[in-house]
């Protein structure tokens, strides 16, 4: 929305500067984008007075001037055939910059003659494009400044433009007028009010309008009226200005008239040729198939449903959007029907989009204009026409009523406190809300009707704390809700993907943050894509599905890298994932993928391809740093994506899974576009068991200060046998008293015959409460051995 500063205040009688008036306007939600004041540019450019002119001695075109300047006497060299004696004129000094010719200029010699400065042509201060001759003034005294002399003759031309952006809420600023009603609440002026006397109809309207019934929820309201006997031509200079300065080309009186009621007061208007309409004007809903050729010189094909005025001939406007070109007006236009109408904004804006035109009257329509102002606007856009066209008006011929929109909310004072954290008194809340229009009765507001976007209470409140500045809310601690150290605000489980996302990062991952909606066919590679998780409006078809799990993402977004370039790569991810639509159906999840490399090549060989132990060893440190259990079990049976043969499972019973490490399986990678192999970890959180004791400080130290006993095993167990299986087996032996097994030597073949293998472990022993003693280490060795050769079959190697 644009506007000059003369324009407003046309409506506000108001003191205060540009600079003020922005200022207040942003803070009143209509943000300014530009302002544009030619004054800036001219503000050093001051008058001078030619008192001698004569020819210069090597050149037949140039005079050599004698100017009177605030500085005392110039020497000037212009080549303009106006240059003569006796003219006040516009001086340009050395050193000011000349905008038009994008120059510093400064002392000169002209065909052996210095010249100080020039005299400046309108185009040269980008006043128009004017540039036969320089500016003769027809007053003015030496030292004077050129603005000051264009603001008291010739205002238009340092009139500041400001350019606000217009929220969807705010339809009523954009006119002019609304945008004054609200620098007038605010305090910066005075809002000026204009009474109009309804104009006197001299004869019977030729051309009747109507309504079809099925149209009138698109159309509630339909006005115009017959003005005959009109003079169309160029529209007054002060016309032309208003709407030059915001960017519009000036056409004729009587469209000029219906743009500058569409920006001055936010009420769209159209104007039909008279004689070229063919009977009656119709509001329908189009049947289809129908065209118009509109004022933009395009045709459009009417879709059914689509409303359009029509006469006997067809379609003559796109309703509330845009003439057609066939009965718009012409220099020749001698008789008018001015037309104003009231348009449902919905049907507005379903048109538009679907034809693809943008006017100012759908950009207003389609965001709500004022009904009651309809018949106003028409009367006032009438006494204009009248008073520069001249002419001779009909009675005033109607379809419909003025649709009711009349609603009152209760105005509550506390309110303002409650919601927004001001006090403002209730006599400067009721003071406000007048201002802009509302009317009180009592404790109820009721709204105006150039206001569609009040729609409660709470709406009075915005109203009031956005005049009275929300720069003046002040910042006031919350109260606190009890004595000493307040709760924590992080949950255990939040703190504890906090210090997952720290240690991932420490380990060298870059954190991933992906849509949680994936692909049907990526989502089933890990037992999703089912219509349980279907998304029912999805972004597109590759968002398809909540995802059920966070491999997925890390391994697409792997594959991108990869396809550019970048093929060492470490990422992870905390989020959710799904197992269904329902509220019990979702859990976090920390993930981590690695591919590639573990460094660049080098010249040592140190660089190696990641594997298992890699993922094992990272999702150890993470299930430390977030409070997993020391002593866990590791075993197999993890889901499809995982390779068969190189994961493992870290769990605290069969049934109690903390987290995955291991390969992803080849075939997951080959339909992902993986190249190569591909490592990753899987953890729950939501699985690991809370600490029982919820102390802040750390436990103290459990060391013992007993001698630890290692002893060494060799078991011969057939080759099917996973060294796993025998580990667990010797450390349950004694819980209490084995700390740690641990796999040392792996021996096949041999002696051992074919189908066996022997594995040779150690056990570190470490007692509490007493030394051991020989006996007490053979009977946990019986105790070992037992157990691994009922786990696992085998015997002690001899």
């Amino acid at each position: 929305m644009k506007f000059t500063l003369s324009w407003l205040k046309e409506h506000l009688d108001t003191t205060a500067t540009v600079d003020e008036i922005t200022e207040a306007l942003t803070d009143l939600g209509l943000e300014v984008e530009e302002v544009v004041n030619p004054a800036d540019r001219l503000k050093d450019f001051k008058l001078g007075y030619v008192k001698h002119a004569e020819k210069h001695p090597d050149a037949d075109k140039l005079r050599v001037c004698k100017v009177d300047t605030d500085e005392g006497e110039m020497q000037i060299i212009c080549g303009a055939p106006n240059a003569r004696e006796g003219i006040t004129v516009v001086v340009c000094k050395p050193g000011m910059y000349i905008p038009g010719l994008d120059i510093t200029i400064g002392v000169g010699k002209i065909r052996g003659v210095d010249s100080f400065g020039m005299m400046a042509s309108e185009r040269e201060l980008e006043l128009s494009d004017e540039h036969n001759g320089i500016i003769e003034l027809p007053s003015g005294v030496v030292g004077d400044t050129f603005v000051d002399w264009l603001a008291a003759n010739d205002p238009a031309k340092v009139d500041p433009m400001i350019e606000i952006a217009i929220t969807p809420n705010r339809q009523d600023a954009l006119g002019v007028y609304g945008i004054a009603r609200d620098l007038a609440a605010r305090g910066l002026g005075t809002l000026k009010t204009t009474e109009y006397t309804a104009t006197e109809g001299q004869f019977t309207s030729p051309i009747k309008v109507s309504i079809d019934e099925d149209t009138r929820d698109g159309c509630p309201l339909f006005s115009g009226r017959l003005i005959r006997g009109v003079k169309n031509g160029p529209s007054p200079q002060w016309l032309q200005d208003r709407l030059t300065a915001i960017g519009l080309r000036p056409i004729s009186t009587l469209v000029d008239i219906t743009n500058f009621f569409t920006f001055d007061q936010n009420r769209p208007l159209h104007v039909f040729d008279a004689a070229k309409v063919s009977g009656d004007l119709r509001v329908h809903r189009a049947a289809g198939g129908e065209t118009l050729k509109a004022l933009d010189e395009k045709e459009y094909t009417f879709s059914a449903g689509q409303i359009v005025i029509s006469d006997d001939n067809g379609v003559e406007s796109v309703a509330g959007i845009m003439g057609g070109e066939e009965t718009g007006c012409t220099d020749e236009t001698v008789d008018v029907f001015l037309e104003s109408a009231f348009w449902d904004h919905i049907q507005i804006a379903t048109t538009g989009r679907a034809l693809k035109i943008n006017s100012d009257a759908r950009y207003r329509f389609e965001r709500g204009v004022d009904p009651e102002y309809t018949i106003e606007g028409l009367e006032r856009a009438t006494q204009m026409i009248l008073e520069l066209c001249g002419g001779e008006p009909s009675e005033m011929v109607i379809a419909g009523d003025v649709p009711n929109h009349a609603r009152a909310y209760k105005l509550d004072p506390e309110r303002v406190q409650s919601l927004v954290g001001m006090e403002i008194p209730e006599s400067d809340q009721r003071q406000t809300l007048t201002r802009l229009g509302f009317r009180l009765e009592g404790n109820m507001a009721h709204v105006p009707t150039w206001r569609p976007d009040v729609q409660g209470e709470a709406d009075l409140v915005e109203e009031v704390a956005r005049i009275a500045s929300l720069t003046r809310l002040k910042g006031v601690p919350l109260p606190r809700l009890g004595d000493g150290i307040p709760k924590p605000v992080m949950t255990a489980q939040q703190r504890r993907l906090q210090m997952a996302r720290r240690t991932s990062a420490a380990l060298g991952y870059n954190e991933l943050v992906s849509y949680t909606f994936i692909d049907q066919a990526a989502a089933a590679l890990f037992g999703g894509g089912d219509d349980a998780t279907k998304l029912a409006n999805p972004i597109s078809s590759e968002m398809s599905h909540m995802r059920p799990d966070l491999l997925p993402g890390l391994l697409q977004a792997a594959a991108r890298n990869q396809a550019r370039g970048y093929m060492d790569l470490a990422l992870f991810e905390v989020g959710p994932v799904f197992q269904g639509g329902e509220p019990g159906e979702q859990r976090e999840q920390i993930a981590g993928i690695l591919i590639g490399r573990t460094g660049p090549k080098d010249v040592h060989g140190a660089s190696r391809a990641v594997d298992l132990y890699d993922a094992k060893a990272d999702i150890e440190a993470v299930l430390a740093a977030i409070g997993a259990p020391a002593k866990v079990q590791i075993l197999r049976g993890g889901e499809g994506w995982w390779h068969p043969g190189r994961h493992g499972r870290i769990c605290l019973g069969p049934k109690k899974t903390l987290g995955v490490f291991g390969e992803i399986h080849p075939k997951v990678l080959q339909e992902l576009g993986i190249k190569g192999a591909a490592v990753a970890f899987s953890i729950w959180p939501e699985e690991i068991p809370l600490p029982r004791k919820s102390a802040t400080t750390r436990a103290a130290l459990d060391i013992s200060d007993l001698q630890a006993v290692e002893r060494d095993f060799a078991f011969v167990v057939d080759d099917s046998v996973e060294a796993l299986t025998l580990v667990n087996a010797a450390a349950g032996a004694d819980k209490a008293l084995v700390e740690n097994v641990r796999v040392f030597d792996e021996f096949i073949g041999g002696s051992l015959g074919e189908g066996k293998k022997s594995l040779a472990i150690t056990v570190r022993l470490q007692p509490t409460d007493k030394t051991l003693k020989e006996k007490d280490i053979e009977a946990v060795s019986e105790k070992i051995i037992a157990k691994v050769t009922k786990a696992t079959g085998g015997t002690l190697r001899g």
